[in-house]
């Protein structure tokens, strides 16, 4: 098996991370590439295991050494994914889980274009809207930014392979999950054919020597 990213991406209050971490619990092919971000850790977040948390400082020489596959500034802080983390989790034979917003995946693509892209998509603009007003921890302006990257992230759409509706997260799941075993065997077959075309190749030529001299 030849692995891959899946790159999953969503508006705010989409469900993506919701989606990322249910079938991580569920398939030993995929693992998870640990992101870096400059934002103060959450209630029960953990440092290397939901993010890489560094200072702007760390973060921006990271940047300019050009260890990210993608990295963007969000509501203020910085976001990436280390090219080092992707690496490893391919090397041990299992697809990367990546949960990133979409200007992060056009990025992350041009460093990994056998990615599978996948966008999310809330059932209805009041479940959005109800799903971003839970978050009761963020003021009204970081509502209304988020409202607004919402809003360019859905005009965005037409730039990924699959699109995906999130109005029952068990459905979504294994929506998500056929996708990723349609893409290896896929892909697979595809490796098959060539392998196949190029033996073909070979025996022709082959053929065509002998009968040369």
């Amino acid at each position: 098996m030849n692995p891959f990213p899946v790159i999953l991406s969503a508006p705010s209050g989409g469900g993506k991370t919701t989606i990322a971490r249910a079938l991580l619990a569920q398939r030993s092919d995929l693992g998870y590439s640990v992101s870096c971000t400059t934002r103060a850790p959450r209630p029960a977040e953990r440092d290397g295991r939901d993010y890489y948390f560094l200072s702007r400082r760390e973060f921006i020489e990271r940047q300019q050494r050009g260890e990210f596959a993608e990295s963007a500034e969000v509501h203020g802080n910085l976001y990436g994914t280390l090219q080092s983390e992707v690496n490893r989790v391919l090397r041990a034979g299992q697809h990367v889980m990546m949960d990133i917003d979409v200007q992060g995946a056009l990025q992350f693509r041009r460093a990994f274009p056998q990615s599978v892209t996948i966008f999310v998509l809330p059932p209805s603009g009041e479940v959005l809207l109800q799903r971003l007003r839970e978050r009761d921890t963020e003021s009204g302006s970081q509502v209304v930014a988020r409202l607004q990257s919402a809003l360019q992230e859905l005009q965005a759409v037409d730039e990924y392979q699959y699109v995906v509706v999130n109005d029952d997260l068990d459905s979504a799941v294994k929506l998500v999950s056929s996708i990723i075993d349609a893409e290896v065997a896929s892909r697979d077959r595809v490796a098959n054919l060539r392998l196949q075309v190029t033996q073909l190749i070979e025996r022709l030529e082959l053929e065509i020597e002998n009968h040369s001299h």
